[in-house]
């Protein structure tokens, strides 16, 4: 077996699922790939360098195969449909969101998709700069949400207890002394994640939106 780049990387990915970020060290990928640690380093030289070839694969596989929007499809609905790509692929590794947050990625196919989105947003009559602040808005929006929702599992408590379970946010808050925050703490961590995000977005989309119709008024 030849070690590769991407082999760690996948391999890592894997055992991602198993022990979380926090429990994945180098060590480790090389005990699984039956090498020493240090045959590691000749292919990424950090644990950085393994996150960035980790976030790599997630984005690749969030972003290959996208194409511009459909015919009847408008530019907010198709951003919309990418964020949600994204969450979705990130939410098929435990901490997924967790890796790709902070790290670099220049494979092509994540620069044809940053290309496709600008040229998307330029043929929707906005300004290059306008399109490239709307851009990292979305895209940490995502990342973002993605992060919390993952830590609502509560994977990271192990056998202490998940915080977030409902009855547990339910004797948070005090009826009598904060009775507005008793009402809603369930609502602030609903389950319907699905939902949560894409209101989220929406407004988000909106707000882009109005924005670019007041900057042509």
């Amino acid at each position: 077996m030849k070690i590769t780049a991407e082999l760690i990387a996948r391999t890592a990915l894997r055992l991602l699922d198993e022990v979380g970020l926090d429990g994945l060290t180098m060590r480790l990928v090389a005990k699984e790939l039956d090498v020493k640690a240090p045959a590691l380093y000749w292919h990424v030289k950090s644990k950085q360098e393994l996150l960035d070839a980790m976030a790599t694969l997630v984005m690749v596989e969030a972003d290959e195969g996208l194409e511009s929007p459909r015919r009847g499809v408008t530019w907010d609905q198709w951003l919309g449909e990418r964020a949600m790509r994204l969450r979705r692929t990130m939410l098929r590794h435990r901490d997924g969101a967790r890796v790709v947050a902070g790290t670099h990625v220049g494979h092509p196919v994540v620069i044809r998709t940053i290309e496709l989105v600008l040229r998307t947003l330029q043929d929707a009559g906005f300004t290059l700069e306008e399109a490239a602040r709307a851009v990292p808005t979305i895209f940490h929006y995502t990342i973002g949400f993605t992060i919390e929702e993952q830590a609502r599992l509560g994977e990271a408590y192990g056998e202490g207890g998940n915080p977030y379970q409902a009855e547990t946010i339910a004797r948070l808050a005090d009826t009598e002394r904060y009775p507005l925050a008793a009402k809603m703490l369930g609502g602030l961590l609903a389950p319907d994640t699905d939902a949560q995000f894409e209101h989220g977005i929406a407004t988000i989309l909106a707000g882009i939106r109005t924005q670019h119709s007041n900057s042509r008024s």
